[in-house]
C-alpha cells in the first residue's frame, strides 16, 4: 500500500482508504467506506 495513492491519513489521524485502492480489492467490505466505488450506503438521488 502507498501512501496518497491508497490511503490517507485525514484530520483526526485516521486512515482512510481511497476509491482506487477498493477498486483495486475488488469487492465492496459494506463498511460505508467514504471513498466507496460502490456507493454502498450513500443517499439515493430523489428525482
Amino acid at each position: 500500500m502507498k501512501e496518497g495513492e491508497d490511503f490517507y491519513f485525514n484530520e483526526a489521524g485516521l486512515m482512510v482508504f481511497t476509491e482506487a485502492y477498493h477498486l483495486k480489492r475488488g469487492y465492496c467490505c459494506k463498511n460505508k467506506c467514504k471513498h466507496c466505488p460502490w456507493s454502498f450506503g450513500k443517499q439515493k438521488e430523489k428525482k
